[in-house]
């Protein structure tokens, strides 16, 4: 299957459908952090490469719940225009019955979700190995519900807690390999 794993810099989604013998692509603005198969370039321009599966990561700053107060205060509207419209073109691909499409983001805030719609399901990183939390929402198109493949205790909110750094938006977008494994071994 030609997978495209789209706004992913990591390369841990791809490399997990890789393992499992896919032709699986990242593509970013930014350089891949593990080598291998990733075009460094602008995601809207290999939309429509042919791809059976996509699975997007658009940036969430302006979409996330947690950012809605930087919307009031810093008079950000136009970012959020900017992001929906980003977020919808990947949701016009799901409209096709011959592409997969999964777009994952934090839980949006109520003017995001005016634009995005509602998601089809919540994830945590503790359904899939991993003891913490962080809740991920998943908009679904010509794909099932993702399946926990291994509950685990002791759930702890690392993510949200990190102190600002420069690093702090890379650390806190990547996938966790556990997510990352199901969705290979599920939907590939």
């Amino acid at each position: 299957m030609k997978v495209l794993v789209a706004c992913e810099f990591s390369g841990i989604v791809r490399e997990a459908f890789r393992a499992r013998g896919h032709d699986a692509w990242s593509c970013d603005l930014l350089p891949s952090e593990i080598p291998g198969n990733h075009i460094q370039d602008d995601v809207l321009k290999h939309l429509n490469d042919g791809w059976d599966l996509i699975i997007a990561h658009p940036p969430c700053t302006r979409l996330a719940n947690s950012g809605v107060r930087w919307l009031y205060e810093r008079h950000l509207w136009l970012d959020l225009a900017v992001a929906t419209l980003f977020f919808n073109e990947f949701q016009i691909l799901g409209n096709n019955p011959r592409v997969k499409v999964c777009i994952e983001n934090p839980i949006p805030h109520i003017w995001a979700k005016l634009f995005i719609g509602e998601y089809t399901q919540i994830i945590q990183p503790w359904m899939f190995g991993h003891g913490e939390t962080k809740a991920t929402c998943l908009w679904l198109y010509n794909l099932p519900k993702l399946k926990p493949t291994n509950i685990v205790s002791g759930r702890e909110g690392r993510i949200w807690k990190m102190s600002p750094s420069p690093e702090r938006s890379k650390l806190r977008s990547k996938t966790f390999p556990g997510i990352a494994k199901a969705m290979a071994e599920q939907w590939g």
